[in-house]
Formats: structure tokens, C-alpha cells, sequence
């Protein structure tokens, strides 16, 4: 099942605005999109197939995405070899990551080496130029709130790289433990519940 709520501004609405400058003079202003901040959120890691499946088929209609996914690794596939797919996906992962062990205990800050902070570190900056940039169309932080919890990265940088994003790229946020500061950023909100 899926919850949705969206605050969304109509077609017409977003091309074109009347403003009104004086009482006899009507002028027509181009507005430009400005991209959306979706969050997904689900009770269990693992659950965003339909926002993989997404990526990819905005990559293969033109749209350029960058797909991140912070918290897994394991297949050398760092900021340093991303797999390009469809020609316009960049999908990457940490170059190391908590769940590359099966040890549970890694899921906690303490048990996370260096190596493994390091490398969702060095990703996190990676996605934080892109977002600056506006070289994507569409930029998904899977998991990035996980590593905020963990303490790895701040609520208040991520809050900062998304109110200064290029505003014409979407942008969707998962995890399965969402801060309120964010659900109240979001133009969408989209809880996933089996």
C-alpha cells in the first residue's frame, strides 16, 4: 500500500503567472519549475525497488539521474567507479559500507570503522556537488538518513545543500526513520507499508 500526499501546483499554475501591475495593465510572467523534494519512507530497508525502476526509466526517456545509495556497498563501485546506465543513470555506491558483513553490530556508530565513514563521507560530498551543480535532473539519496543518525553526516549540512540545490532537479530522499525537520521540506511525502 502506498500513502501519498503531494502539495503539488497545477500545470497552468506553474508556466504561467498573472500578476497584476496596476489596475488597467495585466502582464504575463514565465515562472521556471523548480524541482521537488519527495521522501520515502518504509518500516524495513530494501523497499525501494519502485524508486530503482524509476531512475531508471527516467534515464532511458533522456532525463539525467544520479542514483546514490549511501549505506550499501561492497562492489567497487565508490565515487571513483560508478556504473553508468541507460547512458544517463549514474548509479553509486560507498566504496565500503555497514552492510558489506553480516555483522548486526555494524548497523551502530561505534562499530563502524573509519574506512566505512570515510567512505559514505567522500559519496555524501560527491551527491552534495551534484546537487549544487545542477547537472542532474533527478538526484536519489537512498538511505541518507541512516548515516545522520549514525552521526556521519548533519541534518543541518543536508538541510543546507537542499536549500541551496540547483532548483530545477528533483530530488527523493529515503530511509526508514525520517526526521521531522524533513517531512516538513518535502513536496511529497510517501510512506511504503507491506
Amino acid at each position: 500500500m502506498v500513502i501519498s500526499s503531494t502539495q503539488n501546483i497545477s500545470a497552468g499554475q506553474r508556466q504561467f503567472n498573472q500578476i497584476k501591475t496596476s489596475e488597467s495593465e495585466n502582464k504575463i510572467k514565465r515562472l521556471r519549475h523548480n524541482g521537488q523534494i519527495q521522501i520515502y519512507q518504509s518500516s524495513y530497508r530494501g523497499s525501494y525497488a519502485t524508486i530503482v525502476r524509476d531512475s531508471l526509466r527516467n534515464a532511458a526517456l533522456g532525463r539525467k539521474v544520479l542514483l546514490a545509495q549511501l549505506m550499501k556497498g561492497g562492489v567497487k563501485q565508490g565515487v571513483s567507479n560508478p556504473v553508468r546506465l541507460c547512458g544517463n543513470l549514474l548509479w553509486i555506491r560507498s566504496e565500503n559500507s555497514p552492510d558489506q558483513n553480516n555483522d548486526p553490530n555494524t548497523m551502530n556508530n561505534e562499530a563502524i570503522s573509519m574506512s566505512i565513514k570515510n567512505s559514505i563521507i567522500e559519496l555524501w560530498e560527491f551527491c552534495k556537488k551534484q546537487l549544487l551543480s545542477g547537472e542532474q535532473d533527478q538526484v536519489i539519496l537512498d538511505e541518507i538518513f541512516r548515516p545522520i543518525e549514525l552521526g556521519i553526516i548533519t541534518e543541518d549540512d543536508l538541510i543546507s545543500t537542499l536549500d541551496n540545490r540547483f532548483l530545477s532537479g528533483d530530488v527523493i530522499l529515503t530511509g526508514t526513520s525520517i526526521p521531522k525537520k524533513f517531512l516538513l521540506m518535502a513536496d511529497q511525502f510517501t510512506e511504503l507499508r507491506s
